[in-house]
């Protein structure tokens, strides 16, 4: 296959060519002559198993013949001599062990990191400890490091490497894997200087990023009949190499990692030659991309090589800029490219990191039944069963609430066992009553005395699930610290459970399908390994489970389309497609942002010998460079992302300057041409978006029946009728009711409500004993209807202390109230009913608080947490307490029989306290029952219409009912449109 050779020898494949493809296709030139066996003794070392898949399918397409052995890289046991070394520790028991060195070191280094950030930490811990292994770097090394001049944080961490490194070296597991394979590797080279291997042995498709990876290279390269065969080598740079050398920023170039291979075996970049004779199909674009993609310090060399690449058309021809104002522009463009290419039977390839992105494509491509064939699949902590486990471990973690156990209840896998249907309605029925009674807290009590009372048809059905449900779900919080193996076990069993339902014993859905096996499977790992970490709060195993759910992932192959495929970078180096989308070309997206490192910074990597940010770069760089040299090429990006403008990827901004800068040659047409193309394909999404121009609706005013109309209202109902009479129209004439929200919160109306029940219990306790009319008092009564009533901390806290800043002026005035009155009816017992026989209408008020003075005279007070509405406000639109002073003169309230008013007056509670007197001088009874019966008459005319929003105090004031009037479609400029219902 080789003739003899004193260096090492290094194949490249240029880009543009069908890696796996080319790589045969070299095997079949140096083995044209040879015996039938010798592709049998060729041994084929490929780094990832998508490569290997893919030389499978190409030798299985034929022609017919002896196969070559194919392995991957991190199998070389068979070749080692002697016995191999043990098996690797798993990667999760490592993480476990450093989850338990974390959290204590979060414990004892106040500010080192946040107390639930200890997986994560970890988890960035052994991915630095593989790293070292892999580069040879030792705890010792960075023990040396000089961090006098920085930070004590990075004094800190290196500290801890070390207690780390101490730790797993005393610890009697397995070797990691990194460790292991490296010294596999050292081994199986020493064995071969020794007692070399003569048959082919062929490195494919590494790029020698890693140092592990580049000693085996070396090692087969310097065999009698071994080689290394690079993706992607760019054969068009010949005077770039040198620069590079002498430039020690280069690393974020993306033939960077070839130079330090060339370096290392002790060759010259331009020794290596091209592995197979396939003609480069873009040798044109190869060009063009290779000088965009000098390094920084010799871009000056775009002036004098520009000029030779001669026509730019021939290599931009088949490119096509898409440069979108959303990121959902960019996917639905992509998405509609997509589907040209399955229409004709082209094959395709979308190539991202941004994984937001590539589902935003495949929602886009659901719409025409199309499912593209994705290599990274779905996250599992995505999938149902991922996010039902995550769910049900909340239950440990925090105090049940009404938002957490209706999204439990309502999860595809509740109850999934049998008798879904039934289960659906019934928390359908719950959430219903529970939004309108108010249960931001439910517990195991409240669950079951309210379960009937969701569905008086079947009450004792109800019962029996909403004990169900309260045993799955209620008191489940657990404030102690347990071992990981019974917080598996108890979330696993909690998990199974909900599952099941109340009759069921299989566990339902959860462990079922791909997702469910791969949950299922993660649990068991975790448990298998649960021994090799120490005692955790129900917090620490959330943000535990949660993170290691987070790192699988669950790949679906039931049904993806043949020729529309979706890759990431590094499954994009061993395929071959027609068209290829490079998306999401902003920066911080591709390449993307250097993720922050707690352990060490880009300093302390250096002079440790680590892998530094601009090594992914330069990866990325690589991948990219691959990438554009297919047939057929996209590149999108969005300008805008959620909130803020987006900066174009570095590499495109390269390609841009270079080319717009060739004018001589076209350059800016040729550029202007790739956007119109792009341009040309938004337009189309555009298209697929734009919706029907609908008719907007009219504000609206209803006129129902008159015998439909309202006979019976209340006082308060009085200015709901004269400021928005469509609400009155919404919840008498079709009788609906705002529900409350899901998770109460500490609103005005409950507010309001409370400060009413302060001040009813204590004037209630002024008139046994005159000593409790004091501060004291006041504030031990608020303090125990905020503590019954109110669980949030922060709005108890805030709400008493607008008590307290009010409490002494409350105690001053409700001094001179009791001196003019005596305090006599409150709000259960001061109800009032008056019928009015000329338009056959009943009104009924509740007033808060009725004294009456020594002559047997009335005073009506009404308490409000905000500013009192002023004299006018009451005059025209806030008639409660004007209403009541009438139906007291009229022996509404039944207690009190015909009294005269002496005065009528609101209380204000808010932060700067104050009375309003209502002005019952200038509007007496007769003349507020006058109006009030005119008012009333003139909406018992059927062509009088309930016009909403007709005088809201501030059009910013939200009404229940305005999405029901489709308000925002109108607005207060509007006229009403009566309508004549029937």
């Amino acid at each position: 296959m080789f003739d003899p050779s004193t260096s090492p020898r290094v194949f490249g494949c240029a880009m543009g060519v069908d890696f796996p493809a080319a790589v045969i296709k070299g095997l079949e030139e140096r083995l044209e002559n040879a015996t039938p066996d010798s592709w049998a003794r060729v041994t084929l070392v490929v780094n990832t198993r998508r490569m290997s898949r893919r030389l499978r399918d190409l030798f299985d397409a034929g022609p017919p013949r002896l196969l070559p052995r194919i392995r991957m890289i991190t199998n070389l046991d068979d070749l080692v001599p002697d016995n191999p070394l043990p098996p690797p520790n798993s990667p999760l028991r490592r993480r476990l062990e450093l989850v338990a060195l974390t959290n204590k070191l979060v414990e004892q280094q106040t500010g080192f990191a946040p107390e639930t950030a200890g997986f994560d930490m970890a988890y960035s811990l052994a991915t630095l400890m593989d790293e070292m292994q892999g580069e040879g770097v030792t705890a010792e090394d960075i023990a040396k490091l000089d961090v006098s001049d920085q930070s004590g944080h990075w004094a800190r961490a290196q500290a801890f490497i070390a207690i780390a490194q101490s730790y797993i070296d005393a610890s009697k597991t397995a070797p990691d894997a990194e460790g292991r394979q490296r010294e596999t590797v050292l081994k199986l080279a020493m064995h071969w200087a020794e007692n070399p291997i003569t048959d082919p042995v062929l490195v494919v498709g590494s790029t020698g990023s890693r140092g592990t990876t580049q000693l085996l290279m070396q090692a087969i390269a310097s065999l009698p009949k071994g080689a290394v065969i690079l993706p992607g080598f760019d054969f068009e740079a010949p005077h770039v190499w040198d620069d590079m050398a002498k430039d020690k920023a280069g690393e974020d170039h993306p033939q960077f990692r070839f130079l330090k291979l060339a370096q290392a075996m002790g060759i010259h970049p331009n020794d290596i030659t091209a592995w197979s004779g396939t003609a480069v199909p873009t040798l044109a674009r190869n060009r063009l991309i290779s000088l965009a993609l000098r390094p920084a310090p010799v871009t000056n060399a775009w002036r004098t090589e520009g000029p030779k690449l001669g026509d730019l058309d021939a290599a931009t021809a088949p490119i096509t800029l898409v440069e979108a104002d959303t990121p959902r522009a960019e996917a639905i463009t992509i998405a509609m490219r997509l589907r040209e290419a399955a229409e004709t039977g082209q094959r395709a390839a979308l190539i991202t990191p941004d994984r937001m992105l590539t589902r935003q494509v495949t929602a886009a491509l659901d719409r025409w039944n199309i499912l593209p064939d994705d290599s990274a699949g779905t996250p599992l902590h995505l999938t149902p069963p991922g996010r039902f486990l995550r769910h049900v471990v909340g239950l440990f973690d925090r105090q049940l609430d009404a938002e957490v156990l209706l999204t439990l209840l309502k999860h595809p896998l509740t109850h999934s066992s049998h008798g879904r249907s039934d289960h659906i309605l019934k928390t359908q029925k719950l959430e219903l009553r529970m939004r309108k009674t108010g249960l931001p807290y439910p517990d195991r009590e409240s669950l079951v005395r309210l379960a009937p009372f969701a569905d008086k048809n079947d009450p004792d059905s109800m019962e029996i699930w909403a004990k169900w449900v309260a045993d799955v779900t209620c008191a489940k919080s657990m404030p102690n610290k347990l071992n990981l193996t019974e917080w598996v076990n108890r979330h696993i069993a909690l998990a199974t459970d909900i599952a099941n339902g109340p009759n069921g014993a299989d566990g339902g859905e959860l462990w079922l399908k791909k997702a469910g096996q791969e949950a299922r499977k993660t649990m068991a790992d975790v448990l298998a390994e649960s021994d090799a970490t120490t005692e955790l709060s129900a917090s620490d195993y959330a943000n535990l489970i949660g993170g290691i759910l987070s790192q699988g992932e669950v790949r679906d192959r039931d049904s993806p389309h043949a020729t529309i495929m979706i890759w990431g970078t590094l499954e994009a180096r061993v395929q071959g497609a027609d068209l290829v989308i490079l998306a999401g070309l902003n920066d911080g997206t591709w390449p993307e942002a250097p993720k922050p490192d707690p352990w060490l910074n880009r300093k302390m990597r250096l002079d440790a010998g680590l892998l530094l940010p601009e090594r992914r770069i330069g990866l990325s760089a690589h991948d990219f460079q691959q990438a554009i040299a297919a047939p057929e090429v996209w590149l999108t990006r969005s300008i805008r992302s959620d909130d803020a403008e987006t900066i174009p990827s570095r590499w495109l901004n390269r390609l841009k300057n270079l080319t717009v800068g060739l004018a001589a040659q076209s350059g800016p047409d040729v550029w202007s041409q790739m956007q119109q193309r792009g341009a040309a394909w938004l337009g189309r999404a555009r298209q697929l978006e734009a919706t029907v121009e609908v008719e907007k609706a009219k504000r609206p005013a209803p006129c129902p029946p008159v015998s439909a109309r309202p006979r019976r209202m209340t006082v308060t109902e009085i200015q709901t009728l004269i400021r928005d009479p469509y609400a009155i129209y919404a919840k008498h004439c079709l009788r609906l009711r705002a529900l409350k929200p899901l998770v109460q919160g500490p609103d005005a109306l409950l507010r309001g409500i409370l400060s009413h029940d302060v001040m009813e219990q204590f004037v209630k306790a002024t008139l046994d004993d005159t000593e409790a009319l004091s501060v004291d008092t006041l504030l031990d009564q608020a303090r125990q209807v905020l503590n019954a009533n109110v669980p949030w901390p922060a709005a108890r806290a805030l709400w008493f202390a607008r008590f307290e800043r009010s409490a002494a002026w409350i105690i001053e005035t409700e001094h001179i109230r009791q001196s003019i009155a005596t305090p006599t009816l409150f709000e259960e017992d001061a109800v009032g009913r008056l019928t009015l026989p000329s338009i056959a209408t009943t009104l009924e008020g509740r007033a808060d608080r009725i004294d009456i003075d020594p002559s047997g005279d009335v005073i009506i007070y009404d308490y409000k947490t905000g500013k009192p509405p002023a004299k006018k406000q009451q005059t025209h639109f806030d008639k409660q307490l004007l209403i009541e002073a009438a139906m007291v003169e009229e022996a509404a309230f039944e207690k009190l029989g015909a009294r005269s008013v002496r005065a009528a007056q609101f209380i204000g509670l808010g932060s700067t306290p104050s009375t309003e007197d209502a002005p019952i001088a200038d509007e007496p009874g007769q003349k507020i029952l006058a109006e009030l019966v005119s008012l009333l008459s003139a909406y018992l005319e059927g062509d009088k219409g309930y016009a909403s929003r007709r005088a809201v105090e501030k059009d910013t004031h939200e009404r229940d009912y305005d999405q029901l009037a489709r308000f925002g479609e109108w607005d207060v400029s509007a006229s009403p449109e009566p309508e004549v219902l029937t």
